[in-house]
Protein backbone atom coordinates (compact mmCIF):
# COMPACT_ATOMS: atom_id res chain seq x y z
CA UNK A 1 0.00 0.00 0.00
CA UNK A 2 1.59 3.28 -1.03
CA UNK A 3 1.73 5.25 2.28
CA UNK A 4 1.74 8.32 0.37
CA UNK A 5 -2.43 8.39 0.27
CA UNK A 6 -2.27 8.76 3.65
CA UNK A 7 0.48 11.51 3.52
CA UNK A 8 -1.88 14.79 4.56
CA UNK A 9 -3.94 12.92 7.12
CA UNK A 10 -1.45 11.12 8.62
CA UNK A 11 0.78 14.65 8.96
CA UNK A 12 -1.96 16.69 10.24
CA UNK A 13 -2.31 14.13 12.93
CA UNK A 14 1.16 14.17 14.49
CA UNK A 15 1.03 18.22 13.85
CA UNK A 16 -1.93 18.13 16.33
CA UNK A 17 -0.12 16.00 18.48
CA UNK A 18 3.14 18.09 18.67
CA UNK A 19 1.12 21.10 19.47
CA UNK A 20 -0.65 19.21 22.54
CA UNK A 21 2.36 17.55 23.37
CA UNK A 22 0.93 13.94 23.15
CA UNK A 23 2.54 10.84 22.22
CA UNK A 24 0.48 8.34 20.02
CA UNK A 25 0.34 4.31 19.79
CA UNK A 26 -1.10 2.19 17.89
CA UNK A 27 -3.15 -1.17 18.49
CA UNK A 28 -3.87 -3.01 14.78
CA UNK A 29 -5.55 -6.09 13.84
CA UNK A 30 -7.03 -6.24 10.25
CA UNK A 31 -5.07 -3.36 9.53
CA UNK A 32 -1.40 -5.39 10.34
CA UNK A 33 0.47 -1.85 11.15
CA UNK A 34 -0.23 0.15 8.33
CA UNK A 35 -1.68 2.72 10.61
CA UNK A 36 1.75 2.63 12.55
CA UNK A 37 3.22 2.49 8.85
CA UNK A 38 1.17 5.83 7.39
CA UNK A 39 1.82 7.62 10.84
CA UNK A 40 6.08 7.02 10.35
CA UNK A 41 5.85 7.69 7.02
CA UNK A 42 6.20 10.95 7.55
CA UNK A 43 10.06 11.84 8.25
CA UNK A 44 10.40 13.59 11.98
CA UNK A 45 7.47 11.42 13.56
CA UNK A 46 9.45 9.66 16.05
CA UNK A 47 8.78 13.09 18.39
CA UNK A 48 5.17 11.66 18.69
CA UNK A 49 5.02 8.12 17.50
CA UNK A 50 5.75 5.95 20.65
CA UNK A 51 5.19 2.55 18.97
CA UNK A 52 2.71 0.31 17.49
CA UNK A 53 1.52 -3.33 18.21
CA UNK A 54 0.20 -5.49 15.33
CA UNK A 55 -2.18 -7.92 17.50
CA UNK A 56 -3.40 -10.12 14.76
CA UNK A 57 -3.94 -13.32 16.86
CA UNK A 58 -6.04 -13.62 19.92
CA UNK A 59 -3.18 -14.24 22.31
CA UNK A 60 -1.13 -11.52 20.69
CA UNK A 61 -4.25 -9.60 21.88
CA UNK A 62 -4.34 -10.76 25.22
CA UNK A 63 -0.53 -10.48 26.03
CA UNK A 64 0.72 -7.65 24.19
CA UNK A 65 -2.44 -5.69 25.39
CA UNK A 66 -3.78 -7.27 28.11
CA UNK A 67 -7.31 -7.74 26.30
CA UNK A 68 -8.61 -10.62 28.22
CA UNK A 69 -9.09 -13.74 27.21
CA UNK A 70 -12.94 -13.91 28.59
CA UNK A 71 -13.78 -10.78 26.87
CA UNK A 72 -12.68 -11.96 23.80
CA UNK A 73 -14.29 -15.67 23.98
CA UNK A 74 -17.57 -13.50 24.78
CA UNK A 75 -18.00 -10.57 22.66
CA UNK A 76 -15.75 -11.64 19.68
CA UNK A 77 -12.27 -10.22 18.82
CA UNK A 78 -14.23 -8.15 15.95
CA UNK A 79 -16.23 -5.69 18.40
CA UNK A 80 -16.58 -2.40 20.30
CA UNK A 81 -15.36 -3.68 23.92
CA UNK A 82 -12.35 -5.60 22.41
CA UNK A 83 -11.45 -2.50 19.68
CA UNK A 84 -11.98 -0.41 23.40
CA UNK A 85 -8.89 -2.81 25.38
CA UNK A 86 -7.10 -2.77 22.68
CA UNK A 87 -6.53 0.81 22.55
CA UNK A 88 -6.35 0.99 25.99
CA UNK A 89 -3.93 -1.52 26.34
CA UNK A 90 -1.55 0.36 24.12
CA UNK A 91 -2.13 3.51 26.10
CA UNK A 92 -1.48 0.98 29.41
CA UNK A 93 1.64 -0.67 27.88
CA UNK A 94 3.21 2.24 26.00
CA UNK A 95 4.51 6.04 27.56
CA UNK A 96 1.58 7.20 24.46
CA UNK A 97 -0.96 9.79 25.98
CA UNK A 98 -3.20 8.30 23.23
CA UNK A 99 -3.59 5.35 21.15
CA UNK A 100 -6.15 3.85 18.35
CA UNK A 101 -6.92 0.63 17.49
CA UNK A 102 -8.85 -1.47 14.36
CA UNK A 103 -10.24 -5.03 14.57
CA UNK A 104 -12.53 -6.63 11.57
CA UNK A 105 -12.87 -9.06 9.16
CA UNK A 106 -10.56 -7.56 5.84
CA UNK A 107 -11.80 -11.01 3.76
CA UNK A 108 -11.87 -12.62 1.44
CA UNK A 109 -13.34 -15.05 3.74
CA UNK A 110 -13.82 -15.59 7.25
CA UNK A 111 -17.13 -13.09 7.29
CA UNK A 112 -20.14 -14.74 9.38
CA UNK A 113 -23.85 -13.81 9.21
CA UNK A 114 -23.67 -10.87 11.96
CA UNK A 115 -19.98 -10.20 11.46
CA UNK A 116 -19.21 -10.03 7.67
CA UNK A 117 -16.41 -9.34 5.77
CA UNK A 118 -15.93 -5.61 5.69
CA UNK A 119 -16.69 -5.23 9.40
CA UNK A 120 -14.22 -2.87 11.38
CA UNK A 121 -14.29 -1.95 14.80
CA UNK A 122 -12.33 1.32 15.24
CA UNK A 123 -11.62 2.80 19.10
CA UNK A 124 -9.37 5.83 20.07
CA UNK A 125 -7.93 6.04 23.58
CA UNK A 126 -6.99 9.16 26.05
CA UNK A 127 -5.23 8.78 29.31
CA UNK A 128 -7.23 11.62 30.12
CA UNK A 129 -10.37 10.47 29.92
CA UNK A 130 -11.87 10.83 26.10
CA UNK A 131 -12.74 7.74 24.64
CA UNK A 132 -14.27 7.23 20.89
CA UNK A 133 -15.37 4.73 18.67
CA UNK A 134 -16.51 4.29 15.86
CA UNK A 135 -17.95 0.96 13.56
CA UNK A 136 -17.97 0.38 9.69
CA UNK A 137 -19.35 -1.50 7.28
CA UNK A 138 -17.71 -1.39 4.55
CA UNK A 139 -18.91 -3.79 2.60
CA UNK A 140 -18.04 -6.50 -0.38
CA UNK A 141 -14.91 -4.75 -1.19
CA UNK A 142 -11.48 -6.35 -1.50
CA UNK A 143 -9.14 -6.84 0.95
CA UNK A 144 -6.83 -4.43 0.28
CA UNK A 145 -9.85 -1.54 -0.34
CA UNK A 146 -11.10 -2.61 3.33
CA UNK A 147 -7.72 -1.91 4.87
CA UNK A 148 -7.13 1.53 3.07
CA UNK A 149 -10.23 2.51 4.31
CA UNK A 150 -9.44 1.09 7.40
CA UNK A 151 -6.16 3.34 7.78
CA UNK A 152 -8.32 6.44 6.76
CA UNK A 153 -11.09 5.79 9.32
CA UNK A 154 -8.67 5.03 11.87
CA UNK A 155 -6.88 8.53 11.47
CA UNK A 156 -9.45 10.51 11.02
CA UNK A 157 -10.74 9.02 15.00
CA UNK A 158 -7.50 9.62 16.35
CA UNK A 159 -7.29 12.90 14.90
CA UNK A 160 -10.96 13.58 16.57
CA UNK A 161 -9.70 12.52 19.40
CA UNK A 162 -6.57 14.86 19.79
CA UNK A 163 -8.54 17.74 19.16
CA UNK A 164 -10.88 16.50 22.35
CA UNK A 165 -7.62 15.82 24.64
CA UNK A 166 -6.35 19.09 26.14
CA UNK A 167 -2.35 19.54 25.61
CA UNK A 168 0.04 17.68 28.45
CA UNK A 169 1.61 20.21 30.89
Amino acid sequence: MNDEIFFDQARDVLAACRTKGLLVATAESCTGGLVAGALTAIPGSSDVVDRGFVTYSNEAKAQMLGVSPALIARDGAVSESVAFAMAEGAVNHSRADVAVSTTGVAGPGGGTATKPVGLVHFAAWSRQGPRLHVERRFGDLSRSEIRKRSVEQALELLMKLVEEVKAVA
